[in-house]
């Protein structure tokens, strides 16, 4: 039987102008045509050729030689081609687009951006991919506290903080208390492991090594007093939720910036308020 959504050997079962018809066996009813600008020269009746089966724009199956961006069960970045009434439509590297349904996104979907998606098969037996990525990624191993990955985000928690594909494959999470900035579906950047749980799972953080990350930090806050006219209108014993909704810093992370900026002599602490110097 003919797979859709698959590679497979097929063999030449009859021939038309517009191409050849292939099949796992002669007489089976489920033959696939292969347009004719696909057909290698030498290819004759009874021979193989390996194909990939998907659904035309009518829902009927055909075959390419051309190699889809993505596989049945496969993960990989996709780019939005155009998003419609039913969802988005995915350039996989066909001439037909795949669909990605609004009850598999995760958030916004942006035509032109890349997303990471998983390829599934639909109830009615239709290729369609999806951004719910989490029963389908792989628990990591070789990995280390330490490390640096690049990480892709794929779902956001309130609760729990961002889920996170490691190297596109490995599932990881940024815990909350570890999100002082804004990050959305989509984001791929560089983050540093901070535990490997027993579950093989990852914790991760998007902040520096600490002392790189005071001297990021630190310029940041300057830059946020200049923006104020040089006067920021608190001082380091202000509180946590004015520092996070104002800086995206922790209130410890904000105090080692402020810190090494008085060291640095760039500023003068007031009794409600930070200054340049």
């Amino acid at each position: 039987m003919v797979e859709v959504g698959k590679w497979q050997t097929l063999k030449v079962v009859r021939s038309k102008d517009f191409g050849i018809y292939l099949a796992k066996e002669q007489g089976d009813d489920d033959a696939v045509l292969l347009p004719r600008k696909y057909v290698p020269d030498d290819l004759k009746a009874g021979g193989s050729i390996d194909v990939f089966v998907y659904l035309d724009s009518e829902d009927r199956p055909i075959a390419t030689v051309k190699k889809p961006l993505i596989t049945l069960g496969e993960i990989k970045r996709l780019r939005c081609a155009s998003v419609s009434k039913i969802g988005a439509f995915m350039d996989w590297g066909l001439e037909k687009d795949i669909l990605l349904p609004f009850k598999e996104m995760q958030g916004k979907v942006r035509e032109g951006r890349e997303y990471l998606a998983y390829m599934y098969m639909d109830k009615s037996g239709r290729p369609c991919v999806s951004m719910k990525l989490y029963k389908h990624l792989d628990i990591a191993s070789g990995y280390k506290k330490g490390d640096s990955v690049k990480g892709y985000i794929y779902e956001i928690s309130d609760k729990l903080g961002a889920f996170v594909a490691v190297d596109d494959k490995y599932e990881g999470l940024i815990p909350k208390q570890e999100l002082h900035k804004r990050v959305a579906v989509g984001d791929s950047m560089d983050m540093r492991i901070t535990e490997v749980r027993e579950d093989g799972k990852l914790n991760l953080s998007i902040a520096q090594l600490a002392y790189q990350q005071m001297e990021e930090d630190s310029e940041m806050v300057y830059e946020a007093i200049l923006s104020f006219d040089g006067v920021l209108p608190f001082n380091d014993k202000a509180s946590p939720e004015l520092i996070e909704r104002e800086l995206g810093l922790s209130k410890a992370a904000f105090k080692r910036a402020v810190g090494r900026l008085l060291k640095a002599g760039r500023i003068e602490i007031h009794e409600h308020s930070i200054v340049t110097k």
